[in-house]
């Protein structure tokens, strides 16, 4: 019997990898035979995943378990190093459900399967290797591994701009990624003591505040990228645009979560001094994200860029949460990347149902589908719920949270709390016009130039009810009982919290922080003590 002492994270990563390998040798017959691999394949791992959390994780606890570690390229001092903790197990589980999904989301392919799902199955690896990985270099490896595989979905399977999009997101994402390697090398460098990319080592270091200024920049564009922040952000409405809808799932509902990760595990937990600093800068990029995007998302006729702005806006949550510097504001970062993961994935999903029966994004020319596909349109419905916040959905408490997080926060003067909180509001205010009226536009009105039958025969079909109900239910589930998410990260994100509080000034003879970061006001704008 396989006990406690089996490398379980080991296998978690690398057996969509390993499965992926038969894939080349198997028989194509229109591709059955390859996406029934591909499911057994995603649902064994995903089944594996509840299984060793279920049986081996200790919900609840704070600190690092089942921890994995040995001498990979002891040359370079890189070592495979993997554990998990509050921070990771949600993402985790989430990665899990929602690639499977996209597997089943993606029967009717026919272009090349073997390269398609084997692409997928890579993805499903270098996803879970983000979330686990305890070494900052083995981090960088498993970024810049799901890089090439989105590249290629995109140009080969996306739509009449696909090249264009693929091209813009590998420029955008893999440019930007090189600031990992950098600071990871500095960091394994400096600060004294032994040379290591561990990421315990690492934030046990004692690195110079102008050092952890430089390396906490660095990091915020790699991550910027990923998230997105604006100005970095214009990559993904052509990205989301062009890929197929169950790319757009695992992009959305996966992909940007790997970013927020990041922040919070390496920005904060390693740099904490720094991100004492660019917090407030966090909160007005988040800001402008939940407002610049809002608006724009209302000039898009494309229904997927329409939601790949609400995607930017979302995201911008998660940028005030992590700057209100207390558990509230931290965990309303983490259960907002939970309910918009779900979230996301499900709009982008029905979307793809949508493009599949009207062979267009235009939510002009789709105009009055409410009465050919009235189940469609409640499924649609039921997302954008969720998506602007609606009271008894997981948007709801994780967006309320992040407000309570802001106000309540101590790092920040009573007028920066006010303008960051109402601007923000205003993002939920603009939501639920630009959603709803997407839904207007699709559903009823006037018939557009699709012509469907009167008869429901291009209603949704029972394989895909079933996926958006699996994204629906955890999203009201949540909504209804919080702490099914929230009891998975409460006790790492109050640490979290509780190291990065203590970088707050609270003498009255404290240094001015615009000696450090020349943000106009910044004495002024943390706690009343300066």
């Amino acid at each position: 019997m396989i006990g406690e002492s089996f490398p379980w994270l080991t296998f978690l990563v690398i057996f969509p990898l390993l499965a992926a390998m038969p894939i080349p040798l198997l028989p194509d017959q229109d591709g059955k035979t390859i996406r029934w691999y591909a499911l057994g394949a995603s649902l064994a791992e995903f089944g594996l995943i509840l299984y060793v959390f279920a049986t081996q994780y200790e919900l609840g606890a704070s600190g690092l378990q089942l921890v994995e570690e040995f001498a990979w390229i002891p040359q370079f001092g890189l070592s495979w190093s993997l554990g998990v903790d509050g921070l990771s197990f949600p993402l985790v589980v989430l990665s899990g459900l929602v690639t499977t999904l996209a597997v089943i989301a993606s029967w009717n392919i026919k272009l090349k399967p073997r390269l398609y799902y084997s692409m997928l199955l890579l993805i499903f690896s270098a996803q879970l290797g983000v979330f686990l990985a305890q070494d900052m270099m083995l981090f960088f490896i498993m970024w810049e591994l799901e890089l090439v595989p989105v590249y290629l979905l995109i140009s080969i399977w996306g739509g009449e701009k696909r090249q264009y999009a693929a091209t813009k997101f590998i420029i955008y994402t893999a440019t930007c990624s090189v600031f990992i390697l950098v600071v990871a090398m500095a960091l394994a460098f400096g600060g004294g003591g032994g040379f290591s990319f561990n990421l315990s080592e690492l934030a046990a270091k004692e690195y110079s505040l102008p050092f952890q200024l430089i390396c906490y920049l660095g990091l915020l564009i790699a991550f910027g990228a990923k998230l997105p922040i604006f100005p970095l952000h214009t990559w993904l409405p052509d990205a989301h645009s062009e890929a197929p809808a169950p790319v757009s799932m695992i992009l959305a509902g996966v992909l940007l979560k790997m970013a927020g990760y990041g922040l919070i595990r390496m920005n904060i937990e390693i740099l904490p001094d720094a991100h004492l600093y660019f917090a407030p800068v966090l909160a007005v990029l988040g800001v402008i994200n939940i407002v610049y995007a809002s608006l724009t998302a209302f000039a898009q006729d494309n229904l997927k860029r329409r939601m790949a702005y609400s995607s930017v806006a979302h995201m911008g949550f998660v940028l005030v949460g992590l700057a209100a510097f207390n558990s509230l504001g931290m965990s309303g970062a983490m259960l907002q990347m939970i309910s918009h993961g779900l979230v996301a994935a499900v709009l982008f999903f029905l979307s793809g149902v949508a493009y599949e029966r009207t062979h267009t994004l235009s939510m002009e020319k789709m105009g009055g589908l409410g009465k050919a596909m009235p189940i469609t349109f409640a499924f649609f419905t039921a997302g954008s719920m969720a998506s602007l916040a609606l009271p008894g959905m997981s948007g709801f408490i994780a967006e309320i949270t992040v407000f309570l997080g802001m106000a309540t926060s101590d790092a920040y003067n009573v007028f920066f709390k006010a303008a960051v909180v109402l601007l923000a509001a205003v993002g939920v205010v603009l939501t639920p016009i630009y959603l709803l009226s997407m839904l207007r536009r699709i559903f009823y009105g006037e018939q557009g130039e699709v012509k469907l039958p009167a008869d429901k025969s291009w209603e949704i079909l029972p394989r895909e009810a079933f996926i958006a109900a699996c994204l629906l239910v955890p999203i009201i589930g949540i909504g209804l009982y919080p702490k099914l998410a929230i009891q998975t990260y409460s006790a790492k994100t109050m640490e979290v919290a509780a190291h990065i509080q203590t970088t707050l000034p609270d003498v009255p003879d404290a240094p001015p922080l615009s000696k450090v970061m020349t943000l106009p006001g910044a004495e002024q704008i943390f706690a009343p003590s300066l």
